[in-house]
């Protein structure tokens, strides 16, 4: 990818000057940093040496121990650009540097996803990212077992060249923020496709909740019995080969596609593991000043929604621990209809939110694919969070979701169900869409539904005696309730657990 040749060729430059005095990667020319807090900037230099850092009139000094150091500077407003001089026996100096929003972008393939020609109007929104108040700092794919000192990154101005390999929902979600405050906005990208929620924990997390120790005992059960396996797999290689030989002729030549080719059992310690990306790509951002995270992750994990509850909110803890900022801003996206994921993932997502403080979550029940995991609407995605985070980040009087179930009463044989965020329920079509109704028995069948104001009145004819009632409640939902502000209801269940 062009983007991580050019961060290679400029960190290279970087990390191979001899000097005594280096800066973390984080603070490279082109950077943002956070206005309005305290900024923790470090590095390493040699033990015992004298280390200042000049940065916007401030200076802070400190000695170097172990062949570290860190200094703090006093909250800024925003603004640049700056230089930062940072002096030891040698002296450092990086330029360009803003002051303004900055937020990490997590999460599994829909947030790793770039702005390409594939998602939709691709070819426009490449020629058109040109925002040089907009900074980017991409974290390569690194599995690690302890902490990364230093991802060897570096910033860059948003640029349409730099776009092409860069986070599509998060360049919209920046370039959404960035009109609306008009402030300098960074975004730290740090998402691998593929991963489940627990590669992105640190292990005393998992290990501290009771919830959790299956996942452990998967993996420490992975780690011991591997040397086993790898040797099974080559006792039976020959055989598997020459099998597969046989197979894959046979299929070519009746036209049918191909057996998969035998390959030897991956190494759990180094191909994605327990925590492998939290220490490789999350703990070295820390304690990198940051207004909040947008998070996009949960298709990995869809077959254990149940342990999602519990796993989900888990890593918005640890990340906040890490972090040592409080409970800031966590912004997520409920996964988009797919066929091959469940509801109850959309539903430990959505306990999350309602469970969680300074959380919220992006509904997507519009931007999905029936027929692909990877949607290509993206922008609306961008859209919301950034929605959320003028609402939760800078408290702005907005409404950030669409309609969430509150409540259910039943009379005359009819469900009644209120509704939060909202003040008017908006059916977008000809009538709604994607309710079924269950009396004792739990045999749920179609419901007629009426809009009452701002409730809803739920039933069927087939239903003498409603107890429950479920809307979207599929892998890949028809549905089409709204809010006046035409954002859209999540999921739901009357029923759960």
């Amino acid at each position: 990818m062009k983007l991580v040749a050019a961060i290679t060729a400029i960190t290279s430059c970087i990390f191979s000057a001899a000097a005594e005095v280096v800066p973390n990667s984080l603070f490279s020319s082109h950077g943002v940093l956070q206005r309005n807090q305290v900024l923790p900037v470090w590095g390493t230099a040699r033990d015992g040496e004298k280390v200042s850092v000049d940065f916007a009139g401030q200076r802070a000094e400190t000695i170097a121990k172990g062949g570290k150091w860190m200094v703090k500077i006093k909250p800024l407003k925003a603004g640049g650009p700056f230089n930062m001089v940072i002096k030891g026996d040698n002296t450092v100096t990086l330029t360009d540097i803003l002051i303004g929003e900055v937020w990490v972008c997590g999460g599994q393939s829909n947030m790793a996803y770039r702005l390409s020609p594939a998602i939709y109007n691709g070819a426009e929104e490449i020629k058109n990212a040109n925002y040089p108040q907009i900074r980017l700092y991409y974290v390569p794919n690194k599995v690690a077992r302890e902490n990364v000192e230093d991802i060897k990154s570096t910033w860059q101005p948003c640029s349409p060249e730099l776009m092409k390999n860069f986070t599509a929902v998060g360049y919209f979600f920046a370039r959404d923020l960035y009109k609306e405050l008009n402030v300098p906005i960074g975004v730290i990208s740090s998402s691998v496709g593929g991963t489940p929620a627990e590669y992105w924990l640190s292990r005393p997390a998992l290990e501290s909740n009771p919830a959790l120790q299956n996942i452990l005992g998967t993996y420490d059960n992975q780690v011991a019995t591997y040397p086993a396996r790898l040797e099974k797999y080559k006792r039976e290689e020959p055989v598997l080969l020459e099998k597969y030989t046989t197979e894959a002729g046979a299929a070519k030549k009746e036209n049918k596609p191909a057996p998969r080719k035998p390959t030897p059992p991956q190494n759990p310690k180094e191909s994605g593991n327990v925590g492998g990306h939290f220490y490789g790509m999350i703990e070295p951002l820390q304690p990198y000043a940051i207004r909040g995270v947008i998070w996009y992750q949960g298709e990995a994990n869809s077959s254990r929604a149940k342990e999602y509850q519990s796993l989900f909110p888990a890593l918005i803890a640890d990340w906040r621990s890490g972090w040592g900022q409080g409970d800031f801003p966590f912004l997520f996206v409920q996964i988009a209809p797919f066929n091959g994921i469940s509801p109850e993932i959309r539903e430990a997502q959505l306990l999350t939110w309602q469970k969680t403080p300074n959380t919220a979550m992006v509904v997507t029940t519009d931007c999905g694919n029936a027929e692909d995991i990877h949607p290509t609407l993206k922008q609306p995605v961008g859209a919301r969070l950034a929605l959320a985070a003028r609402a939760l980040a800078y408290r702005e009087k907005i409404e950030y979701s669409g309609p969430v179930y509150q409540s259910m009463v039943v009379r005359d044989a009819k469900a009644i169900l209120t509704f939060s965020h909202q003040k008017k329920l908006v059916a977008k079509g000809d009538g709604l869409k994607g309710f079924v109704i269950a009396g004792a028995d739990k045999k749920f069948v179609p419901a007629k539904v009426e809009i009452q104001g701002n409730r809803l009145v739920v039933y069927s004819p087939d239903v003498a005696a409603p107890v429950a009632v479920r809307y979207g409640w599929a892998n890949s939902p028809d549905v089409n309730l709204y809010n006046e502000h035409d954002l859209p209801a999540s999921p739901f269940r009357t029923d759960s657990q």
